[in-house]
C-alpha cells in the first residue's frame, strides 16, 4: 500500500457515508481532497471500508460492515446476486438505476467532450426489466466456485458447475440454478445439459489447463419469432457429444437450430472455427416491423431485442430521412440499424470489419427485398477513403455505432473532411462517445442527446446523440 493510503487515519474509513454513484456503477467518497471509489454499495448506505487499491489520487474500498442502509436499496430477487457477475445494480430500484444512468451521461459528455450540448432528453426506459436477453454464453467447470456460505455449511456440493464467471476470475465458474436474463427454456436447457452431463460422467472443462470435454454453452432466443438457437462447444471431438446433443433436442423439440463447435483454442471465441448445425437450420430469426433478420452462431445482433427497436427508432428519428437521402452506416454490423432505415432513404452505404458480418448484412437485405443497400467489409480507417467517398458520394446522413472503444481518430477526421450534413452517433460507451464529440466539436453542433437503457440492474446505458453541419 503506498504513502496516500496509510496517510488515512483508520477512524476516516469507519461509519462513512456512501456518497454518489459514479462512472462504471461504482460508488463514491471524498475525504479531503482524496477520492475513494467503493463497490457493493449504495449511495446513503454508512459503512466501515477497507482499502483494496491505492493510487496517488484515489482508493479503491469494499464495505467490511454496514451500519445503515440506504433508503435507495430494495431486496434483490437473484438468488446469486453478489456472486455472480452479472445484475450489480439489482439492489437499486429501477427508477434510481435509470436517474444515475442519465447522470453518467451528463456527466460524461460535460467532463469528458467538454463541449456544449442541449438538454439531455429523458432516458428511454427497456421495455422488460428481466428476462430481456436474447443470447448467453455459459462456461462449463469441473470445479466450480463455492460461495462463503457453501463452505461454511460443511455440505458436499457437486463442484462440477454450468454457469458464469465470478467477478474479476476467469478461472471461476459459479454453478447458476436460475437465471433471470433470459427468458424459458433457457434455464431449462442449461440445466438439462448439466444434469446429463453430470449422470453419463461427461468431463467438464479445466479452464486453466483447457482440458476436459465440454467447454462452453450458448443459448440464442428470439422473442419476436420464438425461434431458438443451441450452441455447445467442446474441446475435442468424442463420441459422447452426438448422444448428448439428440438428448437435448428429444428433451426440447423446439430448438430451431442445434449447433456444436470443437475448439482447443486459447478462447471461447470460435469465428474462425467451423460450426457444425446438428439439427434443424444454421439460423435463427427475428422480426423488426415486418422486416426479419437471420442471426447466425456467428452473427451480432442486439441482446436486447425490444431495447434494439427502441435504440434503432430513436436513431431512425434523429436521422430526419425524407427519402432523397444517401445514408453512411458505419459499423453496420449484420446491416441491421442500414435495413432498417432503408425504406425511409434513397441508398444506404454500410461498412463493416468482420466479413461474416457483411455476408450476414448481404442476406438480410436480399430476405426483405431490400434493393438500395449495399455493404463493404474492411477496416473502417482504410475503407472510408476519399476514392470510397467520391466513388458512392458524399452522404446526406451518418449513423455510427463503433464499439466500445469508439471512433480511430482516422475515422473521425474523415468524418470532418466528408462533412455530412447530419451525424446520428449510436453509442454503448458515453466516455468513448465524448472524446469522439470534443474531435467532431471542430464542424459539428450536438443538438440532441438520448439516454437509452438495454441493459436494467447493470451501470451500462447506451446513447444517441445528433450532429448537424455549423
Amino acid at each position: 500500500m503506498n504513502k496516500t493510503a496509510k496517510k488515512i487515519p483508520a477512524e476516516a474509513l469507519r461509519e462513512v457515508e456512501i456518497q454518489d454513484m459514479v462512472a462504471e456503477g461504482k460508488c463514491i467518497v471524498r475525504h479531503e481532497n482524496l477520492v475513494i471509489f467503493v463497490t457493493q454499495v449504495a449511495p446513503g448506505d454508512v459503512v466501515d471500508l477497507r482499502v483494496t487499491r491505492s493510487k496517488k489520487n484515489f482508493l479503491e474500498a469494499v464495505p467490511t460492515h454496514f451500519h445503515k442502509y440506504s433508503d435507495l436499496r430494495v431486496e434483490p430477487f437473484c438468488q446469486h446476486f453478489g456472486t455472480c457477475g452479472g445484475c450489480k445494480w439489482q439492489h437499486l430500484g429501477y427508477d434510481t438505476q435509470t436517474k444515475y444512468k442519465q447522470q453518467q451521461v451528463e456527466d460524461t459528455l460535460q467532463r469528458i467532450g467538454k463541449v456544449e450540448i442541449p438538454e439531455v432528453l429523458p432516458i428511454a426506459h427497456s421495455p422488460a426489466l428481466q428476462y430481456y436477453r436474447n443470447k448467453l454464453e455459459f462456461t462449463f467447470s469441473f470445479m466450480g466456485w463455492l460461495t462463503e456460505e457453501q463452505i461454511k455449511s460443511g455440505a458436499d456440493f457437486d463442484r462440477r458447475a454450468l454457469g458464469f464467471h465470478t467477478p474479476g476470475r476467469f478461472d471461476k465458474i459459479i454453478d447458476v440454478e436460475h437465471c433471470w436474463l433470459q427468458p424459458e427454456p433457457s434455464n431449462a436447457i442449461r440445466l438439462a445439459i448439466r444434469n446429463y452431463a453430470r449422470e453419463n460422467e461427461l468431463r467438464f472443462g479445466n479452464i486453466i489447463k483447457q482440458t476436459g470435454l465440454l467447454r462452453n454453452l450458448i443459448i440464442r432466443t428470439a422473442e419476436s419469432t420464438g425461434e431458438l438457437m443451441v450452441i455447445l462447444q467442446c474441446y475435442r471431438q468424442h463420441q459422447a457429444i452426438e448422444p448428448l446433443l439428440d438428448y437435448v433436442y428429444e428433451k426440447f423439440p423446439e430448438i430451431t437450430s442445434l449447433n456444436y463447435v470443437l475448439n482447443d483454442k486459447g478462447n471461447e471465441t470460435f469465428h474462425d472455427l467451423e460450426v457444425v448445425c446438428y439439427k434443424g437450420k444454421p439460423y435463427i430469426e427475428e422480426e423488426m416491423e415486418g422486416l426479419r433478420f437471420r442471426v447466425g452462431p456467428k452473427s451480432f445482433y442486439q441482446t436486447n431485442s425490444a431495447g434494439a427497436y427502441n435504440l434503432y427508432k430513436i436513431a431512425r428519428d434523429f436521422a430526419q430521412l425524407s427519402g432523397n437521402e444517401l445514408v453512411y452506416d458505419l459499423y453496420t454490423g449484420a446491416g441491421t440499424i442500414a435495413n432498417f432505415v432503408a425504406r425511409q432513404a434513397r441508398h444506404v452505404v454500410g461498412v463493416e470489419y468482420v466479413e461474416q458480418a457483411v455476408q450476414d448484412a448481404r442476406v438480410n437485405s436480399e430476405i426483405n427485398g431490400v434493393t438500395n443497400t449495399e455493404f463493404y467489409a474492411g477496416d473502417m480507417k482504410d475503407v472510408l477513403s476519399a476514392d470510397f467517398i467520391q466513388q458512392h458520394g458524399r452522404p446526406d446522413v451518418v449513423i455510427t455505432d463503433p464499439p466500445r472503444a469508439g471512433m480511430h481518430v482516422d475515422v473521425v477526421q474523415r468524418l470532418l473532411e466528408m462533412r455530412a450534413p447530419r451525424i446520428v452517433y449510436v453509442s454503448c460507451n458515453p466516455a468513448t462517445q465524448a472524446r469522439d464529440l470534443e474531435l467532431l466539436d471542430e464542424a459539428y453542433k450536438v443538438v440532441k442527446v438520448q439516454p437509452v437503457d438495454m441493459f436494467p440492474h447493470t451501470h451500462h446505458v447506451e446513447n444517441v446523440v445528433l450532429l448537424e453541419l455549423r
